[in-house]
């Protein structure tokens, strides 16, 4: 296995654990596999792949950057509301998995 391989799985294996602290007890693999994929460029940028809830610029990030772009939703008020629903569930996680809070967000959308 790769280095980068190898730092993909922990990544997914974090992301998995994070979600299942969250309440998610039926993750779709290929769902998360292709989040997980998307973040393999910045797979050695530590800040990059955590989510720091309790920021705003960050949820303001999410939210263009996520929700906007990738899930279609131009309502602002709701992405904010998406993002803030998704940063109190993983509230028992301080550093939030980039993978598993859009995958959280993914499922907000719906």
């Amino acid at each position: 296995m790769s280095e980068l391989s190898e730092k993909l799985a922990k990544f997914k294996a974090d992301a998995e654990s994070q979600l299942a602290k969250a309440g998610v007890t039926d993750i779709n693999d290929d769902e998360l596999s292709k989040l997980v994929n998307n973040l393999r460029l910045v797979i050695d940028n530590k800040d990059a792949l955590s989510v720091a809830g309790s920021d705003a610029k960050e949820m303001e990030t999410v939210r263009r950057n996520f929700i906007v772009k990738k899930l279609g939703i131009e309502d602002e008020d709701k992405g904010k509301a998406i993002c803030k629903a998704v940063a109190e569930q993983m509230k028992d996680s301080r550093m939030k998995n980039r993978a598993a809070f859009y995958y959280l967000c993914k499922q907000h959308a719906e």
